[in-house]
């Protein structure tokens, strides 16, 4: 098949290169520059083009750069400032590959192939004629969950090359292979960014504005905080209080106001109940109007571990799941991804709203 292959430097896609060709695929290679003209972002852009150039010419590929930085901006960074100017914390990395890797760049160079591949830590089942998003072999590192909003029609164009292997098979195949990444970090934190530092980030395009740190159950005023949009619900970092450890348990984005409770295990920290909105299903709804108290596993973040939950449909978009555990941190804006009880399957992902709805 003839396959176009988004490479960022990283071992992973030279891995996945390395596999796609021996299985016998016509190769094209494409790195996707999100950062913007202006400088901000870069993301060490130029280092990874470098990187993904060798990687070209060891096996004698084409490569090409192409430019998405003003989809990006337009699309995937005004979400994430809108969501977190509304004080819900919000995931670029799922906007990215719905919008910029599998949205844009399959509309404008994608489609003239027969399949897209990543180094994504993820895999595709067929299942009775129908494509389904199946999780990494390595459940502790699998990416599914930055795979969740895609539609169907982007994930039956995709391939996983590396989904069935542990990391350090990839790390083994890069050395033995003569990598000139084999022994590079992998990345951290939202690409965009590059080395730019996250709260200098959100300053420079939302400003500041003080307010108070108010301990919950006491209503004590512990500090003062530079803006409600720099902290997210469950932080314990960067709060700048004695006497801790102190996390953030709630946001009153109205006044301002950022509350606080102290302990590594504060109850004020879980919660056991996630109302969902605006669900999204990538193969199709598994249960229709019968899902009600369903057996299901999630994630409401980026973690290694999977929850043990039941979901109940209250509306068409509208879900409730019920974790068999505490859950730290339930943010606002977050994406609760939705898998089989066994965690093989990712089904889809609903985005949590923070509401507290009793069945």
């Amino acid at each position: 098949m003839r396959v176009a292959v988004l490479i960022s430097g990283g071992v992973d896609s030279a891995v996945a290169v390395h596999r796609l060709l021996e299985q016998g695929h016509d190769l094209h290679l494409f790195y996707i520059r999100i950062g913007l003209d202006t400088g901000e972002g870069d993301c060490s852009a130029e280092e990874d083009i470098e990187m993904c150039r060798y990687i070209a010419a060891k096996y004698s590929l084409p490569f090409d750069v192409v430019s998405l930085h003003e989809e990006y901006w337009e699309n995937v960074m005004d979400y994430a400032l809108r969501s977190v100017r509304e004080g819900l914390t919000p995931n670029p990395d799922v906007m990215c590959n719905k919008m910029i890797k599998f949205g844009f760049f399959e509309e404008r160079w994608g489609k003239e192939f027969d399949r897209t591949a990543t180094g994504h830590y993820a895999t595709t089942r067929e299942i009775d004629g129908l494509t389904w998003l199946g999780t990494g072999v390595v459940r502790v590192k699998d990416q599914t969950d930055f795979l969740c909003r895609i539609s169907y029609s982007q994930l039956s164009h995709l391939m996983f090359p590396i989904g069935e292997l542990p990391k350090a098979e990839v790390r083994r195949i890069a050395i033995e292979t003569r990598m000139p990444n084999a022994y590079r970090r992998d990345s951290q934190g939202i690409c965009f960014l590059g080395k730019i530092n996250y709260n200098d980030f959100i300053r420079r395009h939302l400003g500041e504005k003080p307010g108070p740190i108010i301990e919950l159950e006491t209503g004590r005023k512990l500090g003062t905080h530079r803006g409600f949009w720099f902290h997210t619900i469950g932080q314990r970092k960067g709060l700048g209080l004695s006497g801790g450890p102190w996390y953030v348990v709630k946001k009153n984005t109205h006044d301002n106001v950022v509350y606080v409770s102290q302990g590594y295990d504060t109850e004020k920290q879980y919660g056991s109940t996630l109302h969902l909105d605006e669900m999204h299903w990538l193969t199709r709804d598994p249960w229709g109007t019968d899902c009600d108290k369903v057996r299901i596993t999630f994630k409401n973040r980026h973690t290694p571990e999977f929850l043990s939950a039941q979901l109940t449909r209250l509306s068409d978009s509208e879900y409730l799941i019920d974790s068999a555990t505490p859950v730290q941190g339930i943010a606002p804006g977050q994406f609760a991804v939705i898998y089989t009880p066994d965690s093989s399957l990712c089904l889809g992902s609903g985005i949590i709203t923070g509401r507290n709805i009793m069945l």
